[in-house]
């Protein structure tokens, strides 16, 4: 968990995304993550969360749902949003955080 604080609390943007390897809506989410990633490099970090493995995490940001992002900048969350979205929504929305 300390780990986490410590990840999100970082000055560029990063992105969670809680998800469930069962969950049909995460695996499209996964490549749309990787383009992101490959758009934006080393401005923001994306970071995936198992929920079934870590359960006390996705009670703490109240994830009732997967996929669920949340975005984080230096440690509060600005953003959050339930299943899945597009590409250029998630660039636009970064871009806007740097």
């Amino acid at each position: 968990m300390s780990n986490f604080s410590k990840i999100i609390s970082q000055d560029k943007p990063v992105l969670v995304d809680f998800f469930a390897e069962w969950c049909g809506p995460c695996k499209m989410m996964s490549p749309i993550l990787k383009e992101v990633k490959d758009t934006l490099s080393d401005k923001v970090s994306i970071i995936k969360i198992d929920v079934d493995k870590n359960q006390p995490l996705a009670t703490k940001y109240q994830v009732r749902g997967v996929p669920t992002l949340l975005l984080f900048k230096n440690g509060v969350q600005v953003w959050r949003q339930s299943g899945v979205v597009q590409k250029n929504e998630l660039i636009t929305l970064l871009q806007s955080h740097l």
